[in-house]
């Protein structure tokens, strides 16, 4: 098989049912109310320029959304699609968003990832990220 020309470039809520639809298929159990349109526009509105989407042949292939609280890094949705993974989308991905944290002055970027999930774990790994057993995730509704 050819190598795919894969592009990277910023997230636009443009973009949203494109993702969306992906999101479907390749992370479909991470959704919630927080990823509906709106939400993701003032998101990427909050944090311009640091979501990335892979593309190939104008077809979205790939996500990450990225931002921060003024202190440390978030990332979220990373996804490639099956058809399109091994081709270095979700590196170069990774890469432009923690380059955009950096940038931010944001020294410290988080990841939260499934314990089931083992691929995204080796990915985070290999990415130079450290898996924390000191810290549990507590989540609530602002009565939303």
């Amino acid at each position: 098989m050819e190598e795919p020309n894969i592009e990277i470039r910023p997230m636009v809520i443009e973009d949203y049912d494109e993702i969306f639809a992906m999101w479907q298929i390749t992370s479909k159990r991470a959704l919630s109310d927080a990823d509906r349109r709106e939400n993701i526009a003032f998101y990427l509105d909050r944090n311009p320029g640091m979501s990335q989407v892979a593309v190939v042949g104008g077809r979205i292939v790939g996500t990450v959304l990225c931002g921060h609280d003024g202190r440390r890094g978030f990332i979220h949705h990373m996804a490639v699609h099956p058809d399109y993974r091994r081709h270095k989308a979700a590196k170069r991905m990774a890469e432009k968003a923690l380059a955009a944290l950096a940038s931010a002055g944001i020294a410290k970027t988080h990841i939260f990832c499934y314990t089931n999930n083992s691929l995204g774990q080796s990915f985070w790994t290999a990415m130079g990220f450290e898996r924390r057993d000191d810290v549990y995730v507590f989540s609530c509704f602002n009565g939303q």
